[in-house]
């Protein structure tokens, strides 16, 4: 399953297919619990207790109980309900997770979770509980729904889970041993949220390229630093992919030849634009490498293999990559904030950028968009402030035995703040670099800022006389920034993907996402 399909399920409400292999695979699998309950083989979380309790060993009689008791003895978490379409992301990963074998819940689970994915129930699941050792006390809630407990939004509503069920036209479902652990097992909070994240990343490292590239007109910047000759001399990862498309941007403009520089030296902020945004590419990769399987894998404790019959104790719920790269990525998507911040303090300072001050064609009598510094400041610190890695506190479950986890939901959790805040970070940027255009007048733009400064200008006017600005950054920020269409626009004229997870979602509304197929 890919970041596309994530994205079109949760936000565009994609239809969800479970692939035609997936059931008869899970029968299998399911053959194999079956035969360990008959034979009462002590197996954790099935015919054991979990936790410090996994030494405990269950009657037959209990454990279909005992399935029914870990799901509401483990929907412990608390604060606001988490978005609809973070609840999708989350669903959906963990019917994927299912869906590829190994962790042995009955076919009437998936089935039940594709049903209320397709007709929109969608369990209340409250944004704090997880630490990262499988994020059970969260998908908990969504376990209570699908017995007919717990709370659940349909048709618009919050009603309890059973009454949701029934009004979408579905049956709650009878837990059998395992069934309960299974729904509370694995990490697909982290693994829904990093999707969307990721993808988001991806859009916003095109949205800051050609944010650069728009500033780079203003102040007509030295585009030297980004001919592929300088950057082989010392190829850091990313770099020569941020300045290709960067100098993809600016084609058909006057700045590709350097000699059309206002500098022979520009300030760090512009010189080393690629290899900050190169950084950014970079952790974006590392970051797929590690939510891939994490989105496509199995995450259950313990795993079924069914050409052996065995049940096997498993370390798969355990996400110190995942969460060391959604660490990774907040920490580079810091470095891309703090540089844009700094572009745009440039533009206003006429001794470096030649440009009248604080870019008010009235000169220094009027403040122009000096306060919008402040702003774009304040962005920077609360990035930075979020940017502080999650994934060493040390964190400690069941007494003993649970003496380690990740934080990687809450390391994804933080990454869409960092996100939101970014864009607008960045719209402030336009904002400014649409008037460093203007008061600049090249002969020639190059295509991707002449496309960007198209857009602004038919929604902003240029600055005269001083005027409030945020609602001009909000407008570039939701209309331009956060338009699907612009962003493809731009990716294309940056030279096509920006970087592996960068496709938009190709699922129109009404399509189908499958789930279960083999890779």
């Amino acid at each position: 399953m890919s970041y596309d399909d994530v994205v079109a399920v949760a936000h565009h409400g994609a239809e969800v297919v479970l692939a035609d292999d997936v059931l008869p695979r899970l029968a299998r699998d399911r053959a194999v619990v079956d035969d360990v309950v008959d034979r009462q083989v002590p197996t954790y979380g099935l015919t054991t207790g979990l936790g410090t309790r996994s030494s405990h060993a269950l009657p037959r009689h209990e454990l279909e109980e005992f399935s029914v008791r870990t799901v509401r003895g483990r929907a412990n978490a608390v604060g606001d309900p988490l978005p609809v379409p973070l609840v999708r992301a989350a669903v959906l990963a963990r019917v994927n997770g299912i869906a590829g074998g190994g962790s042995g819940v009955r076919t009437e689970i998936p089935r039940l979770l594709v049903d209320m994915l397709n007709a929109r129930v969608h369990p209340v699941i409250p944004e704090v509980g997880s630490i990262g050792a499988s994020d059970l006390c969260q998908m908990a809630h969504v376990g209570l729904v699908v017995i007919g407990e717990g709370r659940a939004e349909f048709a618009g509503e919050v009603r309890d889970g059973g009454t949701a069920l029934r009004r979408a036209g579905l049956t709650p479902a009878v837990l059998g041993p395992k069934d309960g652990h299974v729904l509370c097992s694995a990490s697909p909070l982290a693994a829904g949220q990093g999707a969307l994240a990721l993808h988001e990343a991806a859009a916003a490292l095109t949205l800051a390229q050609a944010v650069t590239a728009l500033t780079y007109e203003g102040f007509r910047a030295n585009t030297s630093p980004l001919d592929a000759r300088v950057l082989g001399l010392r190829p850091a990862p990313g770099q020569s992919r941020a300045a290709a498309q960067l100098l993809a941007l600016l084609h058909g403009g006057e700045l590709g030849d350097p000699r059309y520089a206002r500098r022979v030296q520009d300030p760090v902020s512009l010189r080393c634009a690629a290899q900050v945004h190169g950084a950014l590419h970079a952790a974006l990769d590392f970051a797929d490498a590690a939510l891939r399987p994490e989105l496509n894998g199995c995450g259950d404790n313990p795993v079924v293999l069914p050409d052996t019959g065995e049940i096997l104790s498993s370390g798969n719920f355990h996400t110190p990559a995942l969460a060391l790269a959604f660490d990774t990525l907040a920490l580079a998507l810091t470095q891309t904030a703090s540089l844009s911040a700094e572009r745009m303090r440039r533009l206003l300072a006429p001794a470096v950028s030649g440009l009248p001050a604080n870019l008010s064609p009235y000169g220094p009598e009027r403040s122009g968009f000096a306060p919008l510094a402040k702003a774009a400041q304040a962005l920077v610190a609360e990035i930075r402030m979020l940017s502080v890695p999650v994934c060493t506190d040390p964190r400690h479950g069941a007494d003993a035995v649970e003496d380690d986890s990740t934080n990687a939901a809450l390391g994804a959790r933080r990454l869409a703040t960092i996100l939101v805040r970014l864009r607008q970070l960045l719209a402030v940027e336009a904002v400014v670099a649409a008037q460093a255009v203007d008061l600049a007048a090249p002969s020639a733009l190059g295509r991707g800022p002449r496309f960007l400064h198209r857009a602004i200008r038919e929604i902003v006017p240029r600055l005269d006389d001083d005027r409030p600005c945020g609602v001009d950054v909000e407008a570039v920020d939701r209309d331009i920034l956060g338009s699907d269409d612009v962003r493809s626009a731009l990716r294309t004229l940056a030279g096509g993907a920006s970087t592996v997870v960068g496709g938009e979602s190709a699922v129109a509304e009404g399509a189908s996402t499958v789930v279960g197929e083999a890779s």
